[in-house]
């Protein structure tokens, strides 16, 4: 039974299911126990407005489910009543509604199935919210003198478009599109029409899922709606534009960066989500390893130099940058940064945001920068040798600067330099370290289950590390077992956000040797390898071993 418990890491209930106990016995007696009525969903679910008592947040997060309403009392089905954060939110959550509830005891599985009817609802108001739009299309091009033919999709006269735009069924529409978005924990929301219908696409830990999708004649609408919004040009739709828009969700300031970008069947639509709440992480909840942590600090105390993080879009750089930002001394240090976009504010940074269409580049903003007595430079990319020859003289001049520059390796940093035409006499001296990261999927606690190491996994990791020297293979601190990923109520694809891999090598009087006589990816390794430097893939396994990383993912780096 010890055994059981280890490895459901406390979850009687999954331990007594595994040991042949159906599901509502063991239920039952937990019922019992806690002097709770036990109660079985129906089949056909919770009735949709029952649902809008809590929000589908705060039902994943606290593991209760509102039930029914009847004669002014709400009942909600819990499976966690011993946890005590949960029935305080409840209790807290009744207050702030107004009614009393009664609480019932309900299985796992029938919770799960509550959750996932959250998704039909928005669904299914969003289906209301078309039909009605389908309806005013309809009446104005009726209006025209045309008859109504979804397929051909007739063209609206643009006042009356724009009114309908502005009209409720489509307002709802988007805000039902976003909110659901937002409490997916998305990070991208993608609009497109294929032709056949309009999909609307969550980005949800790094993997797209299509979400929605409506019918034609409401995709002219949305577009245009989420235009508004952005403050983008209604009447062009040949070229690209890039807008944004900030709105409040429960009590929360969500920043969308909106993208247009003319297609064969219409402009696809992408809004980047930016919350402010998750935006800007401290040091040490970055995920790095403890050597990592470490470099990263005795970097960030340097008085100059250069500090570059390479990665492709959507790696996680700004969010590192963020972080390296929010540990330096701001009270006693003029901190500026070169941003574009201006993605979060920082207290006690001054953060500046680039306008190439007037002229104001990374490079002129980084002459200007100088110009005010800064301690500590942000620059947000270093996209040519301007800006790269300006961010390695502030450099020598003595102020630290933090940049990204895209690159596919740590190593690959000081080759990319050089072949943008910086001479590797400038980079010896300033380079202070070279980072490089990509985001991979997060193990969700409840899914992640210790099992001893298979010999696979054994001679993969003895091929990994073949080049590290015994002393320090055993200061990785490898282990003897390794994790299984198993689906769970909580999270059904076994993951949950996601978690970034690192590769980083400070440089010394030996690394600068090597630039100076011979910058190669080849040359740079040898010496970097030697001082123990792990790659992005040999992060991901460590972090994969210890149960925070799906292994998938590191074959994937």
């Amino acid at each position: 039974m010890a055994e059981l418990e280890h490895e459901y890491h406390g979850d009687i209930n999954a331990a007594l299911t595994a040991l042949g106990l159906a599901e509502d016995v063991v239920t039952q007696a937990k019922g019992s126990f806690y002097h709770l009525p036990y109660i079985k969903i129906a089949t056909n679910g919770v009735a949709g407005e029952t649902l809008k008592y809590i929000p589908e947040e705060a039902a994943r997060q606290y593991k209760f489910v509102p039930l029914s309403f009847s004669e002014g009392v709400l009942s909600i089905g819990v499976t966690e009543p011993e946890n005590m954060e949960s029935m305080n939110a409840l209790q807290f959550m009744s207050v702030k509604l107004g009614v009393p509830f009664k609480v019932f005891l309900i299985s796992s599985t029938d919770f799960a199935a509550v959750i996932q009817q959250y998704s039909e609802v928005t669904q299914e108001t969003v289906d209301g919210e078309v039909s009605k739009l389908n309806r005013e299309l309809e009446l104005a091009n009726k209006k025209d003198g045309d008859e109504p033919d979804v397929a051909k999709k007739k063209a609206v006269d643009p006042n009356q478009q724009e009114k309908i735009v502005e009209d409720a069924p489509i307002i709802k529409i988007v805000a039902v599109i976003i909110q659901h978005a937002v409490e997916g924990g998305a990070s991208d929301i993608h609009i497109e029409n294929n032709g056949a219908s309009v999909k609307v696409r969550y980005r949800v830990d790094g993997t797209l899922h299509t979400t929605l999708v409506l019918p034609l004649l409401s995709f002219d609408a949305i577009i245009a709606r989420i235009k508004i919004l952005a403050k983008l040009r209604l009447d062009e739709k040949r070229k690209p534009q890039d807008g944004s828009f900030v709105t409040m969700l429960e009590g929360r300031k969500i920043e969308f960066r909106v993208s247009t970008f003319p297609a064969y069947y219409g402009e696809k639509v992408v809004m980047r989500i930016l919350d402010a709440e998750n935006g800007i992480k401290k040091l040490e909840d970055l995920d790095l390893s403890p050597e990592h942590f470490k470099m990263v600090q005795a970097a960030l105390a340097k008085p100059y130099g250069l500090i570059l993080i390479s990665g492709p879009t959507g790696s996680g750089k700004s969010t590192t940058l963020y972080s390296m930002l929010s540990a330096v001394d701001k009270e006693g240090s003029n901190v500026v940064s070169l941003e574009d976009p201006v993605e979060y504010q920082i207290p006690g940074v001054t953060q500046s945001q680039v306008m190439p269409e007037i002229g104001y580049t990374f490079a002129s903003g980084l002459r200007s920068i100088l110009r005010q007595d800064p301690n500590i430079i942000m620059v947000g990319e270093i996209r040519d040798k301007e800006t790269a020859e300006l961010a390695i003289q502030a450099a020598l001049t003595g102020h630290l600067v933090l940049s990204t520059i895209h690159t596919n390796s740590a190593i690959g940093i000081i080759p990319r330099l050089v072949d943008m035409g910086i001479d590797p006499y400038l980079i010896a001296p300033t380079l202070v370290m070279a980072i490089a990261q990509r985001l991979v999927r997060r193990v969700h606690p409840s899914a992640r289950h210790q099992v001893p190491m298979d010999e696979i996994t054994k001679d993969f990791i003895k091929k990994e590390f073949a080049d590290l020297t015994p002393e320090e293979i055993t200061n990785l601190h490898v282990p003897d077992t390794m994790y299984e990923i198993r689906p769970s109520s909580e999270a059904p694809s076994g993951t949950r956000g996601r978690i970034a891999a690192f590769e980083m090598f400070a440089v010394d009087k030996d690394v600068q040797q090597i630039i100076l006589k011979d910058p190669t990816e080849p040359e740079l390794y040898k010496i970097t390898r030697a001082k123990g430097m792990l790659t992005m893939r040999e992060d991901a396994l460590m972090k994969a071993l210890h149960g925070e990383v799906p292994m998938q993912e590191v074959f994937g780096l």
